[in-house]
Parts: C-alpha cells; structure tokens; sequence
C-alpha cells in the first residue's frame, strides 16, 4: 500500500493553494493519506500551516520536496502515492519529466494544462506503456478542457444512439487570470509558428471523427456573435470521441467563443493577435512576460464574481438538443475543484476501464460528473 492517495505537486502556486484549500475544506481524503509537494520546503510548509486554520488536524499533512530538474525526486514522489496532481507549468517546460516518473513507477496522473504540444509529445513518449500498465495520465483537468470534454458526453448520453452526431460548443467567460496562466500563454505564443500540426489520430475502424468548420456567426438561440476558438478543448473532445463508442460512427464538433456584440468580437480577435504578433518579435515574449508574474492571481471579491457556461448545440440524425454546463470562476476556482475533483475519482471510484494518455470522458466519464455535480457545477438539458 503506498503512503498517500493524492499527492499536490505545485502546492505553492496560486492554483496548487487553491487546491491545497479546497481539499483541506471538503474533507474527503483523511490528512495522512495526501500531502503537499514542491521544490521549497519552508513555502509548503507555510502552505500546510495556512490550510490547518481550516482544521487542525491538517498541520499533520505530510511535505514532499520534488523539483522538475532533479528526475530522482519525481520518481521518489510518484512513488508514495496512487495519483499525482500538478499545477505546475508552463508543462512544456517542465511536465514531461514528471509524466515519465509517473509512468515508471505506476502512478496515474492529472494536470490541467491547456498546451497542445506538451499533450500531443507526452501521448507520442508515454501512451503505449501507460496503457499496458492500466495508467490513467489525464491532462486538461482544469477549465481546459471539463466543461467541453464532460459536456459534450453528458450530451451524447442524452441521445439515444445515433449513426450520425454533430456538436458546437459555445463558451462564454469572465474572469481575470494569474501570471502563471499568462506566462504559458506567452510560451504557446512564442511557440505557435515553429510548432508542428498536430498529428491526428486514425479513426478505429469504420467510425469517422471530424470538425464542425464555422466562420463568425450569429447564434439566435443565444442573441450573440461566435467565433472559432482555437484553444486545445476540440482536440480533446475529438480524442474522447475516437476512444467512446457511444458517439456514433460519424461525430463532429466545432467549438467556439461568444460575446454579445461583433465589434467586441473583432477587438477580441485583435488583442489576440497582438500578442501572439509581439511574442513572435525579438525579445518580445520576454516583455510580455514581465507583464504579470508567475503567483499573481485575481483576488477572491475578482473570483467571486466571475462565471462560466457552455451551451451545446446537437444534430443526431435530424433530432436536436441543447444542454448546458455552467459554474463559477472557470481559472481558479472550479479549475481548482474540477482538478482535485479528478484525482479523488481516480483514486477511490469505480471508473470506466479508459487507460493510457487519455482524457476526463474517457478515464472518468459519469463518476467524475456526478462528483462536480454533487461539488456545484451544474450539468443541464435545455430543450
């Protein structure tokens, strides 16, 4: 039996606090059974004092030192414990190290990057063996990419099965973001024009897997104006697509962004390019960079306020349905929650038999959705 059933590694960070906290207030895994993990001892152990306010019986949580550059201290991690929770990014930089220890000692795994590449390169080094030995290791845990990932399933599951399925998603958010997320955005910038296209997977024998392909358009049932959002939450409902029978032999999804006017939409799409312009240029990335710093992040009265939805619109053989995933302050909180909310359904439920480098429908899929359910979030049929 190992030591402890979740370990947080990255708890210093903004998000891996958030985390640290939410688990420290639901209660669920017993203090001695997960512990906090990261490269500055004293710092986790200011974390651990923090969340013993909550109950003091947490002052006893146990310390894991483990650095991303130091891949014995990864292994000696991974080893302690049934899943690995991460917050700790740009995972580019420094999440494969921490993937292959995981893989090597038989460890499952969750983080909540939203990097193509890191999880198309981690898929390509670790999915076979992972697999082999019945690993789960899920990425995009956060709000890249549940809400989509869960949402189109919770879709699917409402339709009786059909041949043919197509799906939009469209994502409305407000909220500010941390320096973390900002400086791997500024990473995925810099990157985009040297990155390979991802390498699409084969569909498994006669079922086909698509895209939905919209330009800017006006969604009537919503009163406003989408646009293509290219962020990796398609790739990851494709994914869970091509591993899930359920969706039918033909399946189709297209995802995008909403707002209530076109001209925000183009100032949107401006600010976007911008930077990822600026970022390309020079020593343009490292300007960008200095614009927020990694353990920034909006404060709680910010968080509070902010609020996400995904209305899903589907075709299933000329029958149509909309349904909705919703919650609150989609970069922290309920990342926060929806994250820890993974690695305790790895660790104590009964999940479908989805291994490898996978996602949440597929490893996890309705367990993990009655748990955010029962957590706040709210899974809905419109019509």
């Amino acid at each position: 039996m190992r030591d402890f059933d979740v370990v947080v590694y990255g708890a210093t960070g903004f998000t891996g606090q958030l985390v640290a906290e939410y688990m420290a207030k639901k209660g669920e895994v017993a203090p001695e059974r997960w512990a906090l993990a990261g490269r500055n001892t004293s710092k986790l152990e200011a974390v651990r004092d923090e969340i013993a306010k909550i109950d003091e019986r947490l002052a006893s949580i146990a310390v894991v030192q483990a650095s991303a550059d130091d891949p014995a201290s990864l292994r000696a991690m991974a080893a302690q414990t049934k899943v690995v929770l991460t917050t700790v990014g740009p995972f580019i930089r420094y999440g494969e190290p921490l993937v292959e220890a995981c893989v090597a000692e038989g460890t499952h795994y969750v983080d909540i990057t939203g990097e193509p590449e890191f999880v198309t390169n981690i898929e390509r080094r670790f999915g076979e063996e992972a697999k082999a030995k019945k690993l789960k290791i899920v990425s995009c845990c956060g709000f890249d990419s549940i809400p989509h990932d869960l949402g189109v399933l919770y879709t699917v599951e409402q339709l009786a099965p059909f041949e043919s399925i197509e799906i939009c998603g469209y994502v409305w958010a407000s909220g500010n973001f941390s320096g973390g997320t900002w400086n791997s955005a500024v990473d995925a910038f810099e990157r985009m024009r040297d990155q390979p296209k991802a390498q699409h997977e084969a569909p498994v024998g006669d079922r086909k897997v698509g895209s939905v392909k919209k330009n800017v358009h006006r969604v009537d049932s919503m009163k406003r104006w989408a646009a293509p959002m290219p962020t990796i939450d398609p790739q990851i409902v494709k994914k869970s697509a091509r591993r899930i029978e359920r969706y039918g032999k033909s399946f189709r999804y297209g995802h995008y962004v909403t707002v209530k006017s076109l001209p925000t939409l183009v100032g949107l799409g401006a600010a976007v390019g911008g930077a990822v312009a600026v970022a390309q240029v020079g020593p343009g990335a490292k300007l960008l960079r200095k614009l927020k710093s990694p353990g920034e992040g909006p404060t709680p009265e910010e968080r509070a306020k902010a609020r996400f939805s995904v209305t899903f619109e589907a075709v299933a053989d000329g029958n149509k349905l909309r349904t909705r995933v919703s919650g609150g302050d989609p970069g922290y909180d309920e990342t926060a929650k929806m994250i820890a909310e993974s690695a305790a359904c790895i660790a104590f439920d009964d999940t479908p038999d989805g291994f490898g480098v996978t996602t949440t429908a597929h490893a996890m899929g309705q367990p993990l959705i009655d748990r955010l359910v029962a957590a706040g979030m709210v899974f809905e049929t419109l019509t």
